[in-house]
This record gives structure tokens, sequence and C-alpha cells, in this order.
């Protein structure tokens, strides 16, 4: 789950606020925020970041569609990313001020899509010894019916006649021209002039998927992996988005992994402790190994196995297998048993003594 705080109360608007007050909300709060208000604050520019991330979403149609319906996961788990977000400050502001250096940006054309993010529980086996899972998605994709461009069967999207298609607008004040994004259109020179019925105009749908991902032998909890393709459709034709997985790890009844080590624990008698003995121990891969316990063995005692742990998702390495003696103690004897033991207590006192 993603611990990013929701946009609309980064703003401070209710969500169904109209887009006049998402962008007066915004203006307030960047102005109140920006670095340069409060030079050396790092807390004011990590509040700027967040409140121009959650503008730069709740202010896009299409992004704000997406993330009502499937909130930050469908945003790629990060909104915004953070190298991005004073490249297009001036974009945002301009469109306040009526002007600026990066006013009137275009988004025609192809676009990437988004990457989307989730997370998947492995057995400690499957982290160890490697295997692929068939990862259900619910996810938005093309339209089938009018292919990811909004538009009814039949019919195209239209040149804007606000802008002329150009998807930017200028104003003039005095000898200054002012350029800014088409608010028509918003930057995509195309309108949409009969929506596609099965989808609104959206160009996209939700449709549950499966995506197979191979979980490499020695994955830890922590690990992400990349599925290249799999994440949101992209637009006018763009590459989709990746699907980025994060890997947990469920716990073991018979083993812990710590980094590339596997820990396990060994229940023996006070004879086979005493007195040694070869035992089977059963490995993380189902196999059976044959362990030498040294006679005199005590309680806490660790048998290392070079070789039996993990291997070493980066590279050819592998860990050990540290297996702890733990010694039984019985919580009932028979009249014998307990004959023999006060017979070995008075052999080892005499032992003690000698």
């Amino acid at each position: 789950m993603s611990d990013k705080r929701c946009y609309y109360e980064v703003l401070g608007v209710e969500r169904n606020a109209g887009p006049t007050d998402v962008r007066k909300a915004y203006k307030k709060l960047a102005l109140k925020h920006h670095p340069d208000r409060n030079a050396g604050s790092e807390t004011a520019e990590a509040q700027f970041k967040e409140v121009t991330e959650a503008f730069g979403v709740l202010n896009d149609e299409g992004k704000r569609r997406q993330y009502d319906q499937f909130g930050h996961a469908g945003l790629g788990g990060a909104g915004e990313d953070n190298g991005d977000i004073f490249s297009h400050v001036q974009d945002l502001f301009a469109d306040f001020f009526g002007g600026g250096a990066g006013a009137g940006r275009s988004q025609r054309g192809p676009q990437r899509g988004r990457d989307v993010r989730i997370r998947q529980t492995l057995t400690l086996e499957e982290g160890v010894l490697g295997c692929k899972k068939e990862i259900a998605l619910r996810t938005p994709v093309e339209c089938s019916a009018c292919k990811g461009n909004g538009c009814e069967r039949g019919t195209q999207p239209q040149n804007c006649k606000t802008c002329g298609g150009a998807g930017q607008v200028s104003t003039g004040r005095g000898f200054i021209v002012f350029t800014q994004t088409c608010p028509t259109c918003e930057g995509q020179g195309r309108v949409v002039a009969t929506p596609c019925t099965q989808c609104d105009g959206a160009g996209w749908e939700e449709k549950a998927r499966t995506v197979t991902v191979a979980f490499p032998p020695g994955i830890d909890e922590g690990h992400r992996l990349r599925v290249s393709g799999q994440g949101l459709a992209g637009k006018a034709g763009g590459p989709a988005g990746h699907l980025y997985v994060d890997v947990a790890l469920s716990p073991h009844a018979r083993f812990e992994r710590q980094g590339l080590d596997l820990i396990a624990r060994k229940q023996v008698n006070f004879a086979e402790a005493a007195l040694g003995a070869t035992l089977p121990l059963e490995l993380i891969d189902g196999t059976v190994r044959d362990v030498d316990l040294r006679a005199g063995t005590q309680p806490g005692d660790i048998i290392t196995l070079a070789g039996l742990g993990a291997p070493d998702v980066n590279g050819p390495g592998r860990g050990s297998l540290h297996v702890v003696v733990q010694v039984e103690v019985p919580k009932k004897l028979s009249k014998r048993a307990k004959q023999l033991l006060k017979e070995l207590q008075e052999d080892l006192a005499k032992g003690e003594s000698d």
C-alpha cells in the first residue's frame, strides 16, 4: 500500500472540487511553500513538491479519473517522479500568471503508459528456489471499442476549434505575446465530438488480466522485479508502462532466512547429544541429507553446512545452512528410564569427584 497522502487532502479540496478550485488551492499552497520564499527549508521544499505532485494529477482530467478509480496504484504507485516536478513548475505557474518559459507545452503525440506497482508474497521455498506465478491484475486497458481514441465507432477526433489543432493559444498584451496550453483540448490539439459509449470517451476500460512473472532463485524480501510493458496502456499509440513487483516472503515452519543464509532447528534426545549420532535433515528443496552430530553436543550448538543456503540472485555465490541443535527433555519417563538416569547421574557424580 502506498504511503503517500491523499492528493485531495494535500490540496485541501473536496473530491468534487472543480478545476478552478483545484488551481486556486494549488496557487495558494505553492506560493506559501515555494523554495524561493523559504530559503534553506527542507520541510518547505518537501511540501512544495507534494502539492505540485498533487496538482499535476488533479489538474489533468485523465490522471484524475485514474486516481479517483484506482488511487495511487493507478498512477504507477509513485504519482509524479520527483525529478520531473521542478521541470514543469513553470508550466503550471504560467497558467496562473498568463505566460512563462514553459507555457504551452503540448502533450500531443504518443505517450508512454504509467507504471503499475504491486506486492506479491512468496513462500520461503519459492524465494530460495525460484518460481513462476500467474498474477491477477485489474487495470485500465485500451478500450476495445474505440481502440483508445475515445470516439464512437465511425467517428474520429476533430481538430480543436479554439487552437486550430496547435494545442496552444496565444494572447497579446501590448507588444508581448503570451502562449499557454489550450484550455479546450488541454494541449492535445484534438477534441472528441462523439464520445465512445463503451468507455464514455476515456479511451480505456477496466479489465482483469493475468501476467506471468518469473521470480529468480534467491529472490528475497524487499526485492523488486520489473516486468516490461505490463503496466498501463500508452496513449495515442505510445508504449505501455512497466509492472513493478515488490516481493515479500511468508514465514516458514522449519526455516528462517538471514540474507543468503538459512537457519534450521534440529531436535535431538539426550543420548544422541551425549553419544553423537548421524541424523537425517530435510532441506528447503525437500531432499534429505545426513547431519553428523558430534559426541557431547550442547544445546544451542550450531552445525554449519556450507553451500546449502539461498543462491545469490546477483551472482554465483550461495549462503550456508546453519542447524541449531535443541536437546529434548522428556516430560514422562518409564520406571526403567528413571532407573537408568539415576545410575547415570551417580556415575557422572563419581566422575566429577575422581
